[in-house]
């Protein structure tokens, strides 16, 4: 009898290579998307970096944002942008269309989404009545 091992998010979705198409897949539909496109910068470049990094660290990979920039700090990062639960659903619903466009299966796509739904809905700072 064989056992497989369990593997980290990580590696499900194809460790760096995996990681850096979803990034690439995701920041196109970011940009044009009207709720959250505006609040990123033209040069969405350095963005994709560091999200590329976040997300490895995120999934169970290597500490890259960790190792490059200390403490990610991501809600103090985040709050100069005026974010609402809106912005956080758009944000998890450009990347469920990045995860199926990379062709991960439904299952690994809600795993996902669950486990980066706890950051989106973290850096609401920002009522809807206050937008």
């Amino acid at each position: 009898m064989t056992m497989k091992r369990n593997i980290s998010l990580y590696e499900a979705v194809g460790e760096a290579e995996g990681i850096r198409t979803i990034v690439e897949l995701f920041y196109p539909k970011v940009q044009v998307h009207p709720l959250i496109g505006p609040l990123f910068p033209e040069d969405i470049n350095p963005v994709i970096d560091k999200q590329y990094m976040f997300l490895s660290q995120c999934l169970g990979g290597p500490i890259l944002l960790s190792d490059e920039h200390g403490h990610p700090m991501m809600r103090a990062r985040h709050m100069p942008f005026p974010i609402t639960r809106r912005h956080a659903e758009a944000w998890l619903s450009c990347m469920r269309s990045a995860l199926e466009e990379a062709g991960h299966t439904p299952e690994l796509r809600d795993l996902l989404i669950e486990r980066l739904s706890g950051p989106a809905y973290h850096f609401v700072n920002t009522s809807e009545e206050e937008t």
